[in-house]
């Protein structure tokens, strides 16, 4: 009993430390697909940030209902951290195709949060109330996939919140870093023809 109890724990471990090198994995591709498009290495990172804030979700949406942490739950957190990526993503896309067409910086922040407000409110809310009825099934079957529903959906819930709030405070973040250290001009401005000409004799 206690050799298969010890092989019990063993297994786990090493599912555990299985889904870690493979959330690692995801991540790392993940930002590859991000930066290619983006033609940025800071904002791959940006849309990430989000990420750690659906684990605190899941754990708080297991805290809340009264549910222990398992291996499904990690699975459920790998799923909520691609999920979450989305929302940052279709905000940060529109702040840049404003930037593009010539809006300024933070009426293109002010405006991605007006205009996808509803758009990434609901994908989430969609995603979440999806979820429920796993959540609160009470059969035998469905038991052994709540753990990763709850990590899915309150994850999704949460970065959600986070991501309306987060995603334009760095965006702006960034470029007064890059601005920082871009060159500053001189105050010096380029003589025009009129300057060159001598000035009329009395």
């Amino acid at each position: 009993m206690k050799s298969e109890v010890s092989g019990n724990i063993q297994e786990q471990m090493e599912s555990a430390s299985t889904q870690l090198r493979d959330f690692v994995i995801s991540l790392l591709v993940i930002y590859s697909l991000l930066a290619v498009p983006l033609k940025s290495y800071l904002q791959p990172f940006m849309i990430m940030s989000v990420i750690p804030f659906g684990v605190i979700g899941s754990v708080l949406g297991h805290m809340i209902l009264g549910i222990d942490l398992s291996a499904l739950s990690l699975f459920g957190i790998i799923a909520a951290a691609g999920v979450v990526v989305n929302d940052s993503l279709v905000m940060v896309d529109y702040i840049n195709r404003s930037r593009q067409s010539g809006v300024t910086m933070k009426v293109a922040v002010i405006n991605a949060g007006c205009r996808r407000f509803r758009a990434i409110l609901l994908t989430s809310l969609t995603t979440f109330i999806g979820l429920v009825p796993i959540m609160t099934e009470t059969s035998m079957q469905a038991k052994m996939v709540i753990p990763m529903a709850v990590s899915l959906a309150f994850g999704v819930l949460f970065a959600t919140a986070v991501t309306l709030v987060l995603i334009p405070c760095l965006y702006l973040m960034i470029e007064d870093i890059k601005a920082l250290f871009q060159p500053k001009s001189t105050g010096d401005t380029a003589m025009s023809p009129t300057d060159l000409q001598p000035e009329p004799q009395s």
